[in-house]
């Protein structure tokens, strides 16, 4: 692919070129590749053909059975598979899995590598802006979030075929589709936050690997602009910058990589409420997605159709496409839960080679052996558990009329449930967390700093809430507590730090001896002895206000459940 296209090289506005082609090209109005798109109908350029399978028919999915299953001719169940049989089965299985994954034995270990010389690597974060570690709860365990990148490329004969838009082959791909995964500490539950690729934000400034520099931009930016900043390295650092999230690790896969993977999956059923047809006004454009109402086995290019689709779906906008991308995704891991995929070896090894071809990682994920270690401990997440969203957002006005921009409060709320491991479903984990090695010591012996963290953006601190807090804890006995009068910084929630292991129990002891739960009491790297941050959620005087459960997600962020099992509404000027 040729060198970057439209790169500013105006200091201070590092990203300015960028959008201006970015307008041009007719993709900034095309989340992941939807052909279809205001901009390119108003510039009049070429015939915006997002797909070569506009018009073919949908492959419907299986027929209901005649009769109830399992029955024969005679009226007797026909079902007497052997356990012996099934555990004969699954232990070839496993031993298949552990040739395929772990390499032993010759022709092993050579496809073992075969798989990972497959694997793309990039650098995690390109910007310059150290991110923050993780806080361990409890049990010292911590989160794990991955950040999920679509690119738009038209790099290869196959994504261009794909993506249409003849005028932007060759140039700098668009990160169109981004959703953090968020795999909580004690692996209890998983959130999903899908960013519009049409949000504004300040790009921060990113280093390339090959040394040039990408200057932080001085006006607002459209975030998908930024995979033209040198890389995924460069989204990861937007998406820290605005959200202030640490991103552990991120996978991006393109137009090919997704038609690869819907097929190794063997289809994933969707529902449409009538039938669809994403096409332009002018017959045109659109991602050429055709499908009949109810529920339809869609791979291949007919999945990238549906994970494309603006035009057809509710209000026709970006937020929509998410909730069909989320439908997708929910399916998609019911339907690889059922199991059948991955007792075929010949369908196990179609996945491993789709998926090691299809995706680009960071150097922390660059092995099969790591990503299935990934893969394991996002199996320990039921599906009941896992919490599809977006994030909540307003639209912009003047010449940003159309963008979006996070909303005021709801954002950030969501924003801090992540950074804070609180769970989006609203269910408090009812994993029992481990018991600390060592021991409270006696309460009179347990030095503890108490600050006054009650501020929030729009209220400053209570006055005098360190020391009442300091009250109650002598009272219950800890002579040896104080007040920091030297951090005043805002806490969202009260919580407990400790610096090292050997005062877990003495921060328990703490958190208890108030009400706090043990799962605000984490480790901290910030703090050499035991600190009690009073937070904003504790501003009046008493005890400690426990709520039932956790914090309620924003119901802007549309919280879906990974068993929903619901029919995207079609818009009517896109039926046939």
């Amino acid at each position: 692919m040729g060198g970057p296209v439209g790169r500013s090289s105006t200091p201070g506005e590092g990203t300015r070129s960028r959008v201006q082609h970015a307008d041009r090209d007719g993709r900034d109005e095309d989340p992941y590749g939807d052909g279809d798109t205001a901009g390119r109908r108003r510039r009049g350029s070429g015939d915006g053909s997002d797909s070569g399978t506009a018009g073919k028919s949908a492959t419907r999915g299986p027929g209901r059975r005649s009769g109830p299953q399992g029955i024969n001719s005679r009226g007797r169940s026909s079902r007497r598979a052997p356990k012996s049989g099934k555990r004969r089965v699954l232990r070839w299985v496993s031993s298949v899995l552990a040739l395929l994954i772990l390499g032993a034995g010759g022709a092993g270990y050579l496809y073992y590598e075969h798989l990972n010389s497959n694997i793309k690597k990039e650098d995690l974060t390109l910007g310059d802006k150290q991110m923050a570690d993780h806080k361990a709860n409890a049990a010292g365990q911590t989160p794990l979030n991955i950040l999920l990148i679509g690119s738009d490329a038209r790099d290869s004969k196959a994504n261009q075929k794909l993506g249409g838009a003849k005028e932007t082959f060759g140039s700098q791909p668009l990160a169109d589709v981004q959703m953090l995964l968020h795999l909580s500490a004690d692996r209890s539950n998983l959130s999903v936050v899908s960013m519009p690729r049409d949000t504004m934000l300040k790009m921060p400034k990113c280093t390339a690997p090959d040394g040039e520099v990408f200057p932080a931009s001085t006006r607002d930016v459209q975030t998908n602009e930024s995979l033209r900043r040198g890389g995924p390295g460069c989204t990861v650092a937007a998406w820290y910058e605005l959200t202030g999230i640490r991103i552990d690790h991120f996978m991006m896969i393109d137009f090919a990589g997704v038609v690869s993977m819907a097929d190794a999956i063997g289809g994933v059923p969707v529902c449409v409420d009538a039938n669809i047809y994403s096409r332009g006004a002018n017959g045109r454009g659109g991602s050429g997605l055709k499908l009949e109402e109810g529920t339809t086995y869609v791979k291949g290019e007919q999945a990238l159709q549906w994970l494309r689709t603006r035009y057809g779906f509710e209000d026709g906008s970006d937020l929509a496409r998410a909730k069909a991308q989320h439908q997708y995704m929910n399916s998609m891991v019911r339907e690889l839960r059922k199991g059948t995929k991955l007792t075929d070896p010949g369908k196990l090894m179609n996945l491993a080679e789709a998926a090691t071809t299809a995706l680009t990682v960071d150097k922390g994920l660059d092995t099969v052996k790591k990503l299935y270690d990934l893969a394991e401990e996002l199996k320990k997440v039921p599906t009941k558990r896992i919490t599809m969203s977006t994030m909540p957002n307003v639209y912009g006005t003047g010449t940003n009329a159309g963008r979006v921009y996070p909303k005021a409060g709801d954002a950030e709320q969501l924003f801090r449930m992540v950074r804070e491991d609180m769970p989006l479903d609203g269910k408090a984990s009812k994993r029992k967390p481990v018991e600390p090695k060592d021991p409270s010591a006696p309460v009179g012996e347990i030095a503890v700093a108490v600050r006054n963290g009650t501020a929030t953006d729009a209220l400053g601190p209570v006055s005098g809430r360190a020391g009442d807090v300091e009250k109650l804890l002598k009272e219950a006995g800890f002579a040896k507590a104080t007040v920091d009068s030297g951090n005043v910084a805002g806490a969202a929630r009260t919580g407990v730090l400790y610096p090292s292991a050997e005062l877990e129990g003495d921060a328990r002891a703490v958190a208890k001896a108030l009400g706090i739960p043990v799962s605000q009491v984490k480790r901290s790297t910030d703090v050499s002895g035991i600190s009690l941050a009073v937070g904003a959620d504790w501003r009046d005087e008493g005890v400690y206000p426990v709520s039932k459960g956790t914090e309620k997600t924003p119901d802007s962020a549309g919280a879906q459940n990974g068993e929903e099992k619901g029919c995207m509404k079609v818009n009517p000027q896109y039926t046939w």
